[in-house]
């Protein structure tokens, strides 16, 4: 039997009980370019063939003791002070202080609809921005 592999990842689907503030936060806070056309589901071009869709319904609760920092869509920026001071000119709740590891640095925040994003700064130069 041949192998199978998904070609790439194509749409990434996320809940929200106010489609249009949640739709208005995607494409005039995070930036991201609204697809014309795409049916009844406002959906946004991430790049690399990959889109983000926004669906109407409530994001599924944290089961872990204490909450759960998961999941998380993150969004690779090439300078996170400046998207942090972007979020805050945005009046952006950041609950989380910025955080430091091997891949960088980042920090997660809430959409209008609850689901957990993150701006994360990667280690290293990046496809879209060499060194």
């Amino acid at each position: 039997m041949a192998s199978f592999t998904p070609d790439h990842l194509a749409v990434v689907a996320l809940w929200a009980g106010d489609v249009p503030a949640t739709a208005h936060f995607y494409r005039d806070v995070v930036g991201l370019p609204l697809v014309a056309g795409h049916g009844p589901l406002p959906a946004f071009r991430l790049g690399h063939g990959l889109h983000l869709a926004i669906v109407q319904g409530q994001p599924a609760v944290a089961r872990e003791p204490g909450g759960s920092r998961f999941p998380v869509l993150a969004f690779a920026v090439p300078d996170l002070a400046a998207a942090v001071e972007h979020l805050r000119q945005h009046g952006v709740r950041l609950p989380y202080a910025a955080e430091t590891g091997a891949a960088g640095r980042w920090i997660k925040f809430y959409d209008p609809a609850g689901n957990l994003i993150e701006f994360v700064q990667l280690a290293g130069p990046s496809p879209q921005h060499p060194a």
